[in-house]
């Protein structure tokens, strides 16, 4: 952590540019990694391991064994995770006004 300051605190846990897209995409349904990997954004595979990774460590995302052979996963978000809808809404709805080319938000994401 930079320092004691919470929106620092919290831009060294969100603040890179896959971690708010992954947890967007998890609140939308999609909770195994190969459909996280299928994002538009095409996040590099590698990349998607390491945030998984982070986030679940963080209390962000759940991890749950749902295959043994070979072993899958599904993810779904902590109610810490769930908290940052709200925020996410309100980032999606000023990039709607700010950012050209933007699309509508998407159905389903809660506000």
């Amino acid at each position: 952590m930079r320092s004691n300051c919470p929106l620092a605190a919290t831009l060294d846990l969100v603040g890179d540019k896959w971690t708010l897209l992954i947890v967007r995409d998890i609140a939308l349904g999609k909770h195994c990694y190969s459909e996280l990997a299928g994002a538009a954004e095409q996040i590099p595979t590698n990349l998607l391991a390491a945030r998984l990774k982070r986030m679940v460590e963080a209390g962000l995302l759940t991890k749950t064994r749902y295959m043994d052979a070979p072993p899958r996963y599904e993810y779904a978000l902590t109610d810490a995770g769930k908290e940052l809808m709200p925020a996410m809404f309100h980032l999606a709805k000023w990039g709607m006004r700010h950012c050209a080319d933007t699309g509508p938000i998407p159905d389903g994401l809660p506000n």
